[in-house]
């Protein structure tokens, strides 16, 4: 089933064609995943390439979950994938749904197991480049500061998260700072 994703069709979770399901803006699963190295997290810029939001900067890794793969699982595979991290096991933190146009006629309605996991400064990156263009740390208030003076440069799930969703996925642990 590849390239197919569990999406709700006629109020039943079926397999639909990840690109079909953003054309109609079917809700569907995802996993979003944030790593963080005390108050700092890491974001990359999706490559241009990608079929949406190309160029804009956004979450550690995201993704949609295989037909029947656990969302933990996911967050671990997605993470080796985009990014080449092993090793780290995020901890759930909350789902959310959201709705939001993407652009070129595309729609994400989606409910999102969100993902933190946290790790020692110096973790090694091996981004896969029909991925990720660039990848950087930042500390999360200049991160959520830098959301609000130029939100064009982020993705509308990294807007979103960080404007309704930061304390759900953040909260203790930048509390905490480093």
């Amino acid at each position: 089933m590849t390239g197919m994703i569990p999406a709700w069709v006629d109020g039943a979770l079926k397999p639909v064609e990840k690109l079909e399901v953003h054309r109609k803006g079917l809700k569907h699963k995802a996993v979003s995943v944030f790593v963080t190295a005390g108050s700092r997290v890491l974001i990359q810029q999706r490559a241009k390439g990608k079929y949406h939001s190309g160029g804009l900067w956004a979450n550690t890794c995201c993704t949609h979950p295989d037909w029947n793969e656990a969302p933990a699982d996911c967050a671990v595979r997605r993470l080796k994938e985009e990014l080449g991290i092993t090793g780290l096991y995020p901890a759930w933190r909350d789902r959310i749904e959201y709705r939001a146009d993407v652009g070129g006629g595309l729609i994400e309605h989606e409910v999102v197991d969100i993902f933190l996991a946290q790790t020692p400064r110096g973790l090694s990156l091996d981004p896969d480049p029909d991925e990720v263009m660039d990848t950087r740390w930042i500390d999360f208030y200049e991160l959520s500061a830098e959301v609000r003076r130029h939100p064009d440069r982020f993705t509308a799930w990294m807007r979103i998260y960080l404007a309704d969703h930061a304390d759900a996925i953040f909260g203790s642990f930048m509390a905490a700072g480093e």
